[in-house]
């Protein structure tokens, strides 16, 4: 039924929620905003970071963005590296290539750091297409980069043929606004009640289950 598979990279493909949250603490320490128990920080995970500084935090958008240029201070040096693809990424990768899938990434996350991520880890080779938003700020909307991913593939015309893949509510919202079916993934920071709230296409909770669920 499907020809490509647009992937969220973090709480999808990637465990990452050590780095982000460590970094996102080191931000909101420089105003004076202290949060020991780095598992509340895993709300960052997926989000667009400086409307989660604002929401969280309580910054005003000056605040915010001063706050998302700490946030990459520590993330440029060590918080992209703390982070490991979940087990059995890689096989269930080239599993759906060898199958004939197109897949792309499609994160929230700046393009910059998503390609060294995929470079680091080895998943590039598996990727016809990786966007994410610009580190201006831009394109930062799950919505807008799957429109992105999308034009890239040559599909923006085909929608019924690309699904999005993603562990939190945005992601799904993004695909259904965008006119894409979304596979929601249980194992990464959404909570299963937050999925299930946004009725995607269908839920799994391992990486096994999203391989058989195209395979």
């Amino acid at each position: 039924m499907y020809q490509a598979i647009l992937f969220d990279l973090d709480g999808t493909l990637t465990e990452s929620g050590e780095g982000i949250t460590k970094c996102v603490q080191y931000a909101l320490e420089k105003f004076d905003i202290f949060e020991p128990d780095l598992k509340k920080l895993e709300v960052f995970v997926g989000p667009p970071l400086k409307d989660m500084m604002m929401s969280y935090g309580g910054l005003d958008e000056q605040q915010a963005e001063q706050a998302v240029c700490y946030y990459r201070e520590r993330y440029h040096e060590k918080g992209m590296f703390e982070n490991r693809p979940y087990p059995h990424i890689e096989e269930m990768l080239a599993r759906l290539r060898e199958e004939g899938y197109r897949l792309a990434v499609a994160s929230s996350k700046p393009t910059y750091y998503v390609n060294q991520i995929l470079e680091y880890f080895g998943l590039a080779q598996y990727f016809e297409v990786v966007v994410g938003s610009e580190m201006d700020g831009s394109r930062v909307r799950k919505a807008e980069v799957i429109e992105e991913a999308l034009r890239r593939l040559g599909l923006e015309n085909h929608r019924d043929k690309a699904v999005m893949v993603g562990d939190k509510e945005h992601d799904i919202f993004g695909a259904r606004q965008q006119g894409l079916d979304c596979v929601a993934v249980a194992y990464g920071y959404g909570s299963r009640g937050e999925l299930e709230n946004a009725s995607p296409l269908a839920i799994v909770g391992t990486v096994e289950e999203l391989e058989n669920f195209f395979g």
